[in-house]
């Protein structure tokens, strides 16, 4: 169930004297007392409701109220559904990565960021290959060549512990 952001004060709700009114085709009715627009939209079987709370005098719109919750609800559902999420996808690799592993992982990851994505790419070093580190760097920098012509790197590779990473993400396009 989808709920709008802000209750719209209606009816017997309202608390003011006087309104400046708007009938349900849009017509400006000028300032009139609130018992008189609150007939007139219960002759017509419609709602009156607040519009505009903080005008001079305050705004009351003639509608169907349970129709215009239902239609912003519907709006609300389409905005969210056109929403891409980001996503940060992850490749973890070791520092001495064969040839063929190497050109698949490029491969997923070339992928991941034409859908649109942003992708990790970590070294996991594992004993005595963290007295390596410059081999790992390398690796990363293979990748960042390799994927050069669709992604940029946000940041230079990062040692943290025994892992190193970068992140690439798609060229902005100009």
């Amino acid at each position: 169930m989808f709920y709008i952001k802000q209750e719209l004060p209606i009816n017997e709700q309202i608390r003011a004297k006087e309104v400046q009114l708007i009938d349900e085709e849009g017509k400006k009715n000028g300032p009139i007392s609130l018992k008189e627009a609150l007939d007139i939209a219960y002759e017509k079987k419609l709602d009156l409701v607040l519009v505009a709370p903080n005008a001079q005098p305050p705004v009351c719109k003639i509608m169907n109220y349970g129709k215009y919750k239902f239609e912003q609800a519907k709006r609300e559902k389409e905005a969210r559904k056109k929403q891409k999420t980001l996503e940060t996808k992850e490749i973890r690799i070791t520092p001495n990565i064969e040839q063929h592993d190497f050109e698949f992982k490029a491969k997923n990851a070339r992928k991941f960021i034409e859908d649109g994505n942003k992708v990790k790419i970590t070294v996991k070093f594992r004993g005595r290959e963290l007295n390596y580190v410059k081999l790992g760097e390398e690796t990363l920098n293979k990748f960042i060549e390799d994927l050069s012509d669709i992604s940029s790197p946000e940041k230079k590779p990062i040692l943290e512990g025994k892992n190193m990473f970068i992140i690439l993400a798609k060229k902005s396009e100009k």
